[in-house]
């Protein structure tokens, strides 16, 4: 499990490929103290496993699932990419509660200056996401944590102060770059709870029967 916080951005020194498989070489510094093999790291908000350590430089594996839903086959040599170690028991809790785990994509529409900071407007490419998108919740771009400032039928807005600008990958984004998106778990999970349950006998999907009024009655809505 991660935060979102960012603690350093990386540098792709090479991508070995075959097929939908790939190994992605990272050059770190900060993340490479107690990196170990086997460790999971965020790269660019998808959590991976470290499977080679180096002086300067892990690589980490990529499966086709990962490939077809994520940005990450995007990436080459010189792309720089946003880390971060899986999170310590006791360490401060600073952003929200991220899993690696990459929803879909979206694309950049609109990057504009709003005073000291910067408004992101993002496209996913699943408009069925945006129904866990919601204006000051949390949403995960390229593995950093943000906050919803709106929504529209076909995007969301992010801010971006001028730090987080600066010490993230987001810095190279521009309109039409392409950003892995994961939404809230916690919205994920409710909308699972009010629209699913499973059939008896068949494993099928059905209705769950778990109305909003019955959620508040027990102090959950």
């Amino acid at each position: 499990m991660f935060t979102g916080l960012v603690e350093e951005v990386g540098v792709m020194r090479g991508v070995s490929s075959k097929g939908e498989a790939m190994i992605l070489h990272i050059e770190a510094s900060r993340i490479m103290g107690d990196l170990k093999i086997g460790d999971s790291v965020s790269v660019n908000g998808v959590c991976l496993t470290a499977v080679e350590i180096g002086a300067r430089s892990f690589a980490v594996d990529v499966m086709p699932q990962t490939y077809r839903h994520s940005s990450l086959k995007s990436l080459g040599a010189g792309s720089r990419v946003n880390l971060e170690r899986a999170m310590q028991v006791g360490a401060r809790f600073g952003g929200h509660i991220v899993q690696g785990h990459a929803d879909g994509t979206g694309t950049i529409r609109a990057m504009d200056r709003d005073q000291n900071a910067v408004l992101i407007e993002v496209e996913p490419e699943e408009t069925a996401l945006l129904r866990y998108i919601i204006p000051q919740g949390s949403i995960t771009l390229d593995g950093i944590s943000l906050t919803v400032v709106k929504t529209s039928a076909t995007t969301f807005t992010v801010s971006i102060i001028p730090h987080t600008l600066a010490e993230t990958s987001l810095a190279d984004k521009k309109p039409g770059s392409v950003l892995n998106l994961e939404c809230d778990i916690l919205g994920k999970y409710v909308d699972h709870l009010l629209h699913y349950r499973t059939g008896e006998g068949n494993g099928r999907p059905e209705p769950s029967g778990i109305s909003l009024e019955l959620l508040a009655e027990h102090g959950f809505a």
